[in-house]
């Protein structure tokens, strides 16, 4: 079992930044690949970016160029480093974890955080 926590959101302006953490238990959180997933209400979710555990990463199309994903195993911990927010970026934003490749489908995570709220104001 691992259990993932999400931490970072906020209110923030358009053309800003923020850093979204994703702290997982467990000792293998290194074979693990992870997940950020975006949610508006009434909307499925989205993917936003995922890396495995070799590092390598994948993107949804509307946050490249903006968004940076990366992890430290030595601390447990996925980041999110979201820049230029724009006002469609506002979305509750889920941490997901699977012990298998980085998808981009989030039906294939096994483990899920609660989520974090992330606003961005015109």
């Amino acid at each position: 079992q691992v259990q993932v926590v999400e931490s970072g959101g906020g209110l923030v302006q358009a053309g800003g930044s923020l850093r979204l953490s994703c702290a997982a238990s467990g000792r293998t959180f290194s074979s693990y690949a992870m997940g950020w997933f975006r949610q508006t209400p009434g909307k499925e979710r989205e993917f936003v970016a995922a890396i495995n555990s070799l590092s390598i990463i994948f993107y949804g199309d509307s946050v490249k160029g903006r968004f940076t994903i990366s992890r430290d195993n030595t601390k447990n911990t996925v980041y999110l480093q979201m820049n230029n927010l724009k006002p469609e970026d506002t979305a509750v934003y889920y941490c997901a974890a699977r012990m298998r490749a980085a998808v981009t489908a989030a039906a294939a995570y096994d483990y899920w955080g609660q989520g974090t709220q992330v606003t961005v104001s015109s």
